[in-house]
């Protein structure tokens, strides 16, 4: 929902953008440099973002570099994701003493402002609230979170190296779900943003920063960079029917090919904004007086994924391998109503093998990435 006209905002007003979402009570999650990647982290100040910091990636590389400019938001995407936040790594789920009284866990009441998503990443948030936040079964945690979450968005203009959210049709512009989305522009006019209001209340808090009507021009030019963006991907996927052709190719060699390579480390599920799976643990004092239930991420390359009467399904790396790859970009459409990857290529970058899915699925496709 479009709420008024794109209106501009200089680079001081982004750092009153984060004081006033902080007055509301959000805990503002943005990028920031640290250990030599730029990650997601609580920001209290403009000063926190990543000024000046770009990326290189390859497969199986990355690497902060210095821009020729001071842009915030001039990166592609790190090793984390929104994810993190919304359906946390490892959360508690209950208490439970000897003497048979049983505590869920306390309710978690932080309300998060997500400054930084780009399309890809907002697509994999509506990908998980289909998956974690719809259906008969949705996990009320995830949807308290999803529920309270203010989001900022950010046009992508320079699109990374692994970048393939054009040909999955996630980005480089954001798509609905953002109260506010930016498009960040550095030129001859200075540094500033042209934002867009998607909501009533994106609409509220940006009555409360100082911000100035986007001439007509402005507007087009911010337009034309993020559309020319979309032709300057570093990769692309195939454009061929996936789910059928994963199908047909179910005894193919290229997944034992692929798994000769393949470390089965679960760096792509660790990464990946929408893979979704958990598993629980149940852990006690040295007494055995208490004991807690925990909720953690896991992964279809755990041997001990498939693990089932005595025993695990896919005891080899080609079978895991083959059913990430197949779930995600095959299976995924009949389950979710669309595919499980969004174009982000952190599962590239980040993978020590530097396997790439767009490669691997162009040789299932017969055609070349």
């Amino acid at each position: 929902m479009v709420t008024g006209e794109p209106v501009v905002l200089d680079r001081a007003g982004l750092g009153e953008l984060i004081d006033v979402l902080i007055r509301a009570g959000y805990r503002v999650i943005g990028p920031t440099v640290a250990d030599d990647a730029i990650v997601l982290a609580e920001l209290d100040s403009a000063e926190c973002l990543p000024a000046g910091w770009g990326v290189t990636t390859a497969p199986g590389h990355y690497r902060l570099r210095r821009r020729d400019d001071e842009a915030v938001f001039g990166h592609s995407a790190g090793p984390q994701s929104w994810k993190r936040y919304l359906h946390p790594p490892r959360r508690k789920l209950f208490d439970a003493s000897r003497d048979g009284e049983f505590s869920p866990a306390p309710q978690e009441n932080t309300r998060y402002a997500f400054l930084g998503v780009r399309g890809c990443d907002l697509a994999a948030i509506a990908i998980l609230d289909r998956v974690l936040g719809a259906g008969g079964h949705p996990d009320g945690s995830y949807r308290r979170r999803r529920r309270e979450a203010f989001v900022v968005a950010v046009n992508c203009t320079e699109p990374g190296e692994l970048c393939f959210c054009a040909s999955m049709g996630t980005g480089p512009a954001a798509g609905p779900g953002y109260d506010l989305g930016l498009t960040e522009r550095i030129d001859g006019g200075g540094h500033r943003f042209l934002v867009d209001i998607g909501t009533a209340r994106g609409a509220r808090l940006l009555s409360e920063i100082t911000t100035r009507p986007a001439a007509a021009g402005e507007i087009r030019a911010a337009r034309e960079e993020v559309t020319a963006a979309a032709g300057r991907m570093g990769r692309v996927m195939p454009g061929a029917d996936l789910p059928a052709v994963i199908r047909e190719a179910r005894e193919s060699p290229q997944w034992e090919e692929v798994a000769s390579r393949c470390l089965t480390c679960a760096n792509c599920t660790m990464v990946c904004p929408t893979c979704f799976c958990t598993t629980t643990e149940d852990v006690s004092d040295l007494s055995g007086d208490h004991a807690e239930r925990w909720q953690r991420w896991a992964s279809c390359f755990e041997l001990d994924f498939s693990y089932v009467h005595g025993g695990s399904v896919r005891t080899s790396g080609t079978s895991r391998y083959r059913q990430w790859f197949s779930h995600k970009l095959g299976t995924w459409h009949e389950q979710f109503g669309g595919s499980g990857c969004v174009g982000c290529g952190r599962c590239i970058a980040w993978c020590p093998a530097g396997i790439d899915i767009t490669e691997e699925a162009a040789k299932l496709t017969g055609g070349v990435s």
